[in-house]
């Protein structure tokens, strides 16, 4: 029990949800014709990403926790959880901003677009019951791949599977760690599709 409880913990530490626009930005650079850009320019836009979507909402949640004098556990109470929501939104849209300011092409954006609305939907949701954060950053990662493989038409079937089966020890080991229940990781994993498919198509 102790071996899955350590193996829980680490996929919630390195999987969390803050990381799956560059899993998003992984999948675009690897598997469409976005493949044969340079280099550098992949670089450039991956640390755009990571500037806005990873350290600047972690840094932001660091300074409300020191303002505030607020540990991580207490955080995790409901009333407390929006502001860590509002400054991720804040950073989120900031970085689709800036990628329009730079011309990139809008299905680059539809990636942070439909991270903002996964943001947006579970920060309503969780005004009036805990939904899994990190369940619908992996259902995500499902809707997002569906989106790209009707847009660029290349198979999804294994990567989809591979998504699938992260989704299922995503929402397994928050269920191991007691922070959420069956129909909280559930209903995170649904938003995150549906969110996720719905954010690429209709950008």
């Amino acid at each position: 029990m102790r071996t899955l409880i350590l193996a829980a913990r680490i996929l919630s530490s390195v999987f969390r949800p803050t990381y799956y626009p560059l899993v998003g930005f992984f999948i675009l650079f690897t598997f469409t014709y976005m493949s044969v850009v340079p280099w550098q320019y992949k670089a450039c836009v991956l640390g755009v990403v990571y500037l806005f979507t990873v350290f600047m909402p972690a840094l932001g949640i660091y300074c409300y926790r020191r303002i505030h004098g607020l540990s991580a556990l207490q955080l995790r109470i409901r009333h407390r959880r929006a502001w860590p929501y509002i400054i991720s939104l804040v950073c989120y849209f900031c970085c689709l901003r800036l990628m329009q300011v730079m011309r990139l092409p809008m299905f680059m954006g539809a990636i942070i677009a439909s991270s903002l609305l996964i943001h947006c939907v579970c920060l309503v949701v969780n005004m009036r019951w805990k939904i899994s954060m990190h369940s619908a950053g992996a259902g995500g990662i499902i809707g997002s791949l569906m989106a790209y493989a009707s847009i660029f038409g290349f198979n999804p079937v294994w990567w989809l599977c591979g998504a699938i089966l992260l989704d299922g020890l995503v929402m397994t080991s928050r269920m191991l760690l007691r922070q959420h229940t069956l129909g909280q990781v559930l209903g995170g994993s649904a938003v995150g599709i549906v969110c996720g498919y719905f954010g690429i198509i209709l950008t």
